[in-house]
């Protein structure tokens, strides 16, 4: 029962191969899906979750506020769902991601899209990480043609996402989402191509499960 990680730069197409992989040995895809059910699990609007995912603290620090008790002095409505004082929402936040991941890995047959994945996973040895990069031209063109925009507000975007993933995984894990100790494959989708990519990584886990090569 495969399980495969995917940790990409912005643009360097980790959903688009994770489809890839996913489709060819019918695996499922864990990306938008692992959002939602942490949102439902932590009582929190699924956009608040989507439009911060892979942040560092911004949003960690949003969902802390409605649980203190100077909510109530600023005129915030809320009924306290956890009345021990030493709840804290930041930390129950990424548990709860935490626990998803390795729920859905213990599962199998899963391509698991960023989410600190290859941090939370570490310890097993039957997973494969991959890292998924590109030069910046590249990822522009994608950015570009995906979200409609200029070539100066994509390289805006890319900026923004590269340095908010290192951020997240730095702050909570305390690794360099860049150290390569953390995979098994980084590959070069600029050069190698989507379908490429999928290859290989398809090819690294026959070559791991013992299947001709």
């Amino acid at each position: 029962m495969p399980v495969i990680t995917i940790s990409r730069q912005f643009g360097a197409g980790g959903s688009s191969v994770a489809k890839l992989v996913a489709e060819r040995r019918h695996l499922d895809v864990v990306d938008q899906a692992l959002i939602a059910e942490v949102a439902r699990r932590a009582s929190v609007p699924l956009a608040d979750v989507e439009a911060e995912d892979e942040h560092s603290a911004s949003l960690l620090d949003r969902l802390a506020a409605p649980f203190s008790p100077l909510a109530a002095g600023l005129g915030v409505a809320w009924d306290p769902p956890y009345p021990d004082a030493a709840y804290d929402p930041r930390r129950e936040v990424l548990q709860l991601t935490q626990d998803v991941v390795r729920e859905v890995a213990r599962a199998g047959n899963v391509v698991i899209v960023g989410r600190g994945g290859a941090n939370i996973l570490r310890d097993r040895p039957d997973v494969l990480h991959v890292f998924l990069h590109a030069d910046r031209a590249f990822r522009e063109r994608i950015v570009m043609e995906r979200e409609k925009l200029d070539q100066a507000a994509a390289a805006r975007r890319i900026h923004q996402m590269d340095a908010n993933r290192r951020a997240y995984n730095k702050q909570v894990y305390g690794r360099d989402w860049l150290d390569v100790r953390l995979y098994d494959l980084a590959i070069d989708t600029g050069r190698i191509g989507f379908d490429g990519a999928a290859g290989i990584i398809l090819a690294a886990l026959d070559r791991r499960a013992g299947a001709p090569a």
